[in-house]
């Protein structure tokens, strides 16, 4: 983990700097190297299972996680300093509510969170100070993000009309399907035998939705094999192509795979479409909303970045 950290510093012209330990400083607070690298480590661990036997893609992603994380802890030190100068002020009753909430959710008792905190070599004194910067940044962020924050209905549409491609949806069909599973060591032909049962009773005339609720073995038999509407990428290939050639009201032979076998009905169809404004207005407002608040965040962070001494190294 270390050396891929190291690595990365390298590549950046960091190593003198990495040695003496400073990464930046904020007025007259120093980061380290160390605070970055206890702050992603766990995240570096991951990628370093996941990228093993690619180091060109895991240092970027390494070096993508430090820029981040020193974004972080700079941001985190300005709002802190705006707090101290800026005259507010946190009553001790919210952080003791913060570490009753914590203690609940995250220790069980108390007895527990100071042996958790001790095996991490963490004092409880420590643990208040944490949480109470935790709360005072959480706190100045909102305060600076306007809570009535409101998205007209005209950026709504302006939103819409540009993002055409975004609403688009492919061809769909209303199916339900029967699955016979073939497990390992049943009797062979098992599924396919079952499933032709099925298809006799079918063609007799008893409802497909009674069959799939009596004989289906798939995770949606309790619904009559009702998998609503869905799209071919939503299907392995070897049931899409036969699902997607069947008319409205049609249904499949038996379609038998090496694990299961498959009858299917098409219930309804419908063509590619663009969905209308009225089904995705709430998802384009939480979107515009969300991108609102990180552009008022980033102008608070932008404010505080002219008013205080950032030195990188």
């Amino acid at each position: 983990m270390l050396g891929v950290f190291l690595a990365v510093l390298s590549t950046l012209g960091a190593g003198r700097e990495f040695v003496n330990g400073v990464a930046v400083i904020v007025n007259d607070r120093v980061i380290t190297y160390q605070e970055i690298k206890d702050l992603i480590g766990p995240e570096i661990a991951l990628l370093e299972r996941r990228y093993a036997r690619d180091m060109a893609t895991l240092e970027q992603k390494v070096l993508k996680l430090q820029e981040d994380a020193i974004q972080q802890l700079v941001e985190h030190e300005l709002i802190l300093h705006d707090f101290g100068t800026a005259g507010y002020n946190l009553p001790e009753s919210i952080i003791d509510e913060e570490i009753k909430r914590r203690i609940r959710t995250q220790f069980g008792d108390r007895i527990t969170m100071t042996k958790t905190l001790q095996a991490r070599g963490m004092t409880y004194e420590k643990f208040r100070e944490k949480i109470r910067e935790q709360i005072i940044v959480s706190q100045l962020r909102s305060l600076h993000v306007s809570s009535s924050i409101i998205i007209s209905p005209y950026k709504l549409e302006e939103y819409y009309r540009e993002n055409q491609k975004e609403f688009s949806v492919e061809e769909e069909i209303r199916l339900r399907m029967i699955v016979i599973n073939q497990p390992e060591g049943a009797v062979e032909g098992r599924a396919t035998k079952l499933a032709k049962e099925i298809l006799l009773k079918l063609e007799a005339g008893t409802p497909f939705e009674e069959m799939a609720k009596v004989y289906s073995e798939g995770s949606k038999a309790a619904e009559g094999g009702d998998w609503g509407w869905v799209q071919k990428s939503v299907l392995r290939d070897d049931l899409s192509d036969i699902a997607f050639s069947l008319a409205k009201g049609q249904r499949s032979g038996v379609v038998s795979t090496p694990g299961a076998a498959f009858i299917m009905k098409v219930e309804d169809r419908r063509p590619p479409r663009v969905r209308p404004l009225s089904e995705v207005a709430d998802q384009i407002e939480q979107k515009l909303l969300a991108e609102e608040r990180a552009r008022l965040q980033d102008q608070y962070i932008s404010r505080l970045e002219k008013k205080q001494f950032i030195r990188y190294f």
